[in-house]
């Protein structure tokens, strides 16, 4: 018996030894579709060539055939033969035009790889975002909406598992909003400097702040004009921007009666416009990368930051916008639902619309805190708010000057430093030196208690926690998005044959709604970029541009790009500026979005008319910006209407002043 078994044991043994290095010496194609697709939108498929034991055959270098899908061929291009790179195949621009499970199959000489894909009609990718923008006009709830349009995106996702997309919502979409370590860093930020604020309107500093600044913004319309003039101060970030300006602002525009819808179209419409056309802000690193991405494509040679300073005066929509704003203020001409709006807050007084839903609460009235006995003191509100500034930029210094350092770089300007910095860490820094600066102050007056100061700090954090839900509910739905490919499909859409010189003005159409539909500028941006650059020389050198004609479309897509992008960051009802904006004034989400959506179309019809438009011909932009300035003017003048005047009462006079 014993011999038996080790006989049977050595024959066991002797077989893996001679299959073993036979199986190893198998090689296969190992394909890499994405999960889902949609019907005719381009998508990449990547082919590895491997041995059984799952090394990659960096030898491999043979022609391949594809099987099961089509190569997009685009006009005057010719298929180049597939094959091979060290084991590595990666194709591009396919596209199929059937729903539903489709099998790719690959052959190379003996090997043959097949996979899966599921597709799924490209109509269902603009749904989601679709159906969250349109329940949240007709509803006013954002939250249902969004939650809504999360959960049909996960139908669609999961093999339209209709239950099953509802525990998606959460276990998919929240936790990935959630795993980003930037999203976190932005909540972080913003609970923070919602606890602070929680105690500078609890020690004083608000309302100190507000009997100062009144006494040079002592009408509706210097109110308006300080809040615009403010967004140029904070200038470096466009999240920082909100918030500061809107909280800072609140209680000055409430004296006024000015409506919170009012403000938060001030703010929401100096964040982004500002961050994104200044030549230093934490925009311009993400910016000038996309821009040197999109120029290598295409072999050029320009500086991605030279071409970024170029495009700035294309970039009608912010400008516009900006000019409006100030005109908007100066004239105090209003229209479409703002006029409402601001004919209610001067007539009643009332800065809210009856029955409205602020997205935070931090509207605890401070302007009878002088009477009890403490004074209130302006720089309690200051010094708090100066400290952010200074350790926001002295953060944007020192992380950027870090990793200039580590690159070995001696010599480099303000903007290399800022494009380099670490805006996340620095706003961190800043908003938890705002909290301890705004306790040691409350504390060392004998104003309140450590123990008081903690709370009125937290009641500064819980008053985030809606804002903070709508804005995880937004970076899900721009998930959906994402893995929807619905920007793909709106471009695949939009996408064809024209004169290059109607290309600008395309492009800031699909910008524009892509961003709105997503409600992301920064994902427009680099969705957008690979695709128009390439697209815009192509088709300048086919029509025979060359030199300042082909620089100027070449330009001039890369302008709509970063314009588009900032409208939809500026308006979309699901875009994180947007609910800052709405959080910081304390205004009603909703509210918000529908009466600055009007100025926001205003503008951006204004900038494509006399701005994309001309300027592809060869109009300078400077005659752009001068014509379209004065068109404003002349709307407001003969379709905008004045405001009533605010009735203001001897007390509420003497109070202000």
């Amino acid at each position: 018996m014993r011999r038996l078994i080790s006989v049977v044991a050595l024959l066991i043994l002797s077989s893996f030894l001679v299959v073993s290095p036979l199986a190893a010496q198998t090689p296969f194609l190992e394909l890499k579709p994405p999960s889902l697709a949609l019907t005719d939108v381009v998508f990449k498929l990547e082919v590895v060539a491997k041995d059984s034991a799952g090394n990659v055959l960096t030898n491999f270098n043979e022609v391949a055939e594809l099987h099961g899908v089509t190569r997009l061929q685009r006009p005057g291009q010719q298929l180049e033969p597939l094959q091979f790179k060290n084991g590595v195949l990666l194709v591009e621009d396919l596209t199929i035009g059937q729903s539903g499970s489709q099998t790719i199959s690959l052959t190379s000489g003996t090997l043959k790889g097949t996979a899966t894909i599921r597709v799924i009609p490209g109509i269902l990718s603009i749904l989601p975002p679709l159906l969250a923008i349109v329940l949240a006009l007709i509803i006013r709830q954002v939250v249902i909406s969004l939650v809504a349009g999360i959960w049909l995106g996960a139908i669609f996702l999961f093999d339209y598992d209709v239950i099953g997309g509802i525990y998606r919502v959460l276990d998919h979409f929240v936790l990935k909003a959630l795993g980003e370590t930037s999203h976190v860093q932005i909540i972080l930020f913003s609970m923070l400097f919602g606890g602070m604020v929680g105690v500078i309107s609890k020690n004083g500093g608000t309302v100190g702040i507000a009997n100062v600044l009144t006494r040079y913004a002592k009408t509706p319309r210097g109110g308006q004009l300080a809040s615009w003039f403010m967004a140029f101060v904070i200038f470096f970030d466009d999240y920082a921007n909100c918030l500061v300006r809107g909280n800072l602002m609140r209680p000055i525009t409430d004296k006024l009666r000015i409506s919170r819808e009012k403000l938060s179209f001030i703010v929401d419409a100096g964040a982004a416009t500002v961050a994104s056309v200044m030549i230093i802000s934490t925009w311009i690193g993400y910016e000038v990368g996309l821009i040197e991405q999109g120029l290598k494509m295409i072999n050029s040679t320009e500086d991605a930051y030279a071409v970024f300073l170029q495009t700035i005066p294309y970039r009608f929509y912010p400008i516009f916008t900006l000019i409006l704003v100030f005109l908007v203020g100066f004239m105090e001409r209003d229209f479409g639902p703002m006029l409402v709006a601001e004919r209610r807050a001067r007539t009643t007084g009332k800065v809210l619309r009856d029955g409205a839903q602020p997205a935070t609460d931090l509207t605890e009235s401070t302007e009878n805190y002088s009477s009890q006995g403490k004074p209130a003191r302006w720089y309690n509100g200051f010094l708090p708010i100066l400290t952010i500034l200074l350790v926001g930029l002295y953060g944007l210094y020192t992380t950027g000057t870090a990793v200039l350092a580590a690159e070995g770089k001696t010599s480099y300007g303000i903007g290399d430093v800022i494009s380099k910095s670490d805006s996340y860490a620095a706003l961190l820094w800043a908003s938890l030196s705002g909290c301890l600066m705004a306790i040691f102050l409350s504390v060392v007056q004998r104003i309140m208690k450590i123990t008081e100061a903690i709370d009125a700090w937290f009641t500064g954090l819980k008053s985030m926690l809606l804002a903070m839900l709508i804005l995880i509910l937004a970076w899900s739905i721009g998930s959906v998005t994402e893995e929807l490919n619905t920007a793909g499909y709106l471009v695949q859409v939009l996408r064809g044959t024209i004169a290059p010189h109607w290309l600008p003005v395309l492009v800031f159409l699909i910008a524009a709604l892509v961003s709105f539909s997503t409600g992301t500028s920064w994902g427009t941006m680099a969705i957008m970029m690979p695709l128009v650059i390439p697209l815009g020389s192509t088709l300048s050198i086919d029509s025979g541009l060359t030199g300042n004609d082909y620089t100027i479309i070449l330009h001039g897509v890369i302008s709509s790009v970063l314009a588009g992008a900032v409208f939809g960051d500026h308006c979309s009802p699901i875009s994180d500026t947007t609910i800052l904006s709405s959080m910081a004034s304390a205004c009603d989400h909703i509210d918000h979005v529908r009466t600055q959506l009007p100025y926001a179309l205003l503008a951006a019809a204004v900038g494509m008319l006399v701005g994309d438009i001309p300027t592809a011909f060869g109009l300078s932009p400077w005659i752009s910006i001068a014509l379209g300035t004065l068109i404003l003017i002349a709307f407001l003048r003969f379709v905008g209407k004045k405001v009533e005047p605010v009735v203001v009462s001897t007390t509420e006079r003497t109070q202000t002043a």
